[in-house]
């Protein structure tokens, strides 16, 4: 059994009762009988922790809730389907006396939003910062950063997180130093010194996953066996980027065709095909995510569709722009304009789960900016609001 968080005594992951008080709902605020959650993971000390809002769904407004302290580096989060449990990643090189970081599962109290701890295990790997869950909801997927290597945690149904059933470190030699790709004038270097894994999604069947490596400028797709949690090589096991892109984060069209990839030093967005019965990648097209004439350095970081399929959006950090791209029948993307920000270095941006409002997760002036969505034609607009949170990373939703 997983070991319990040293946050706090294991509690029920059971629904319980709003108390009254700060963290109590109104019935105004709530929908359909649940209130909706965001849940924000930061960067410590300037962050205090995994810091709970309340979201106006009319607005997409977050009012501030008690955090959860006493995690370090909660970076990376992800709630399972059912909107019960809330994982949280701590990304350090030091839990429990090794050189890796850890993994730590939350129930979602039901009409507060509240989180209570309930285990925290081994990330087998230093610097986890990313987590995605397998769609059977019975693995965890975990992607360590500075040791290059991804993991395969258990999720047992009262959400106590086993120790990993499977763990890849795949070894190949660092990539180049500057980006072939990057624009005119760009210093975008960053980590090209050996195995730096960036992140690792599951495949919409759950049939393979797909992790990506910054350091080695490689795109692996492992198979997954759902029996067992077992990664291993699929045949061909990655595809490379162009010299020194860095690659970064990945989502799968609806459609499950289509596999898009931003690159971090290359500034790059990437559209592979890919084969559902296989799992190989084809890449299709390569564009900057940086406009027409730019020179300088920038880190493209985030990668994000709409939920209709129709377009891509990607943030831009220096830049501090958020790009967005519509999406042909061919999976092939032209670009449509850009939004500022409206702060320094976005991490992280994500649609509310109504697809109406995108925040944007400006790290370096520890805030959160928030657009309004226009459906029809997918651009941008600042509502005016700002939410002070320092060095934010990450932010996930649950309505409960």
């Amino acid at each position: 059994m997983a070991a319990v968080s040293a946050m706090g005594t294991l509690a029920s992951p059971r629904p319980v009762r709003a108390a009254a008080g700060k963290g109590a709902v109104s019935a105004a605020a709530a929908q359909d009988g649940k209130a909706l959650f965001a849940y924000v993971g930061t960067y410590t000390p300037h962050g205090l922790g995994i810091h709970r809002f309340q979201v106006d769904r009319a607005s997409g407004k977050l009012d501030s809730l008690e955090p959860v302290q006493g995690i370090e580096n909660p970076s990376a989060l992800a709630i399972d389907s059912k909107q019960r449990f809330l994982f949280s990643v701590s990304e350090v090189k030091n839990y429990n006396g090794t050189a890796n970081g850890s993994v730590s599962s939350y129930a979602i109290e039901a009409g507060t939003g509240a989180l209570h701890p309930i285990s925290t295990v081994n990330s087998q790997g230093a610097g986890p910062v990313y987590l995605s869950l397998h769609p059977n909801g019975r693995f965890l997927l975990v992607a360590n950063y500075n040791s290059g290597s991804v993991a395969v945690l258990p999720v047992a149904i009262d959400g106590v997180l086993g120790e990993a059933v499977s763990v890849q470190a795949p070894q190949a030699p660092a990539g180049a130093q500057h980006a072939a790709e990057g624009v005119p004038g760009s210093f975008a270097i960053s980590d090209h010194d050996g195995p730096h894994a960036h992140t690792i999604v599951p495949s919409p069947d759950g049939r393979f996953a797909i992790s990506t490596d910054l350091g080695v400028d490689r795109t692996y797709v492992w198979k997954f066996d759902e029996a067992t949690g077992a990664l291993s090589p699929n045949d061909p096991p990655f595809v490379a980027a162009s010299a020194g892109a860095g690659p970064r984060h990945v989502a799968f069209h609806p459609n499950g065709r289509y596999l898009y990839e931003v690159t971090e030093e290359a500034s790059t967005l990437v559209c592979y095909g890919y084969d559902t019965a296989s799992g190989t990648l084809t890449q299709l097209q390569s564009v900057s995510t940086l406009p027409p004439g730019y020179q300088g350095t920038s880190f493209a970081s985030e990668i994000m569709l709409s939920h209709d399929g129709r377009f891509v959006y990607v943030a831009n950090r220096l830049h501090d722009t958020i790009v967005q791209f519509g999406i042909g029948a061919n999976g092939h993307v032209q670009r449509i304009g850009e939004t500022p920000t409206g702060g320094d270095y976005p991490r992280v941006i994500r649609f509310d789960p109504s697809g109406r409002f995108l925040y944007s997760l400006n790290q370096r002036s520890d805030h959160i900016a928030i657009f309004a969505v226009d459906k029809a034609s997918g651009k941008l607009r600042f509502t005016g609001d700002y939410v002070g949170v320092g060095s934010p990373s990450d932010i996930a939703f649950a309505s409960v």
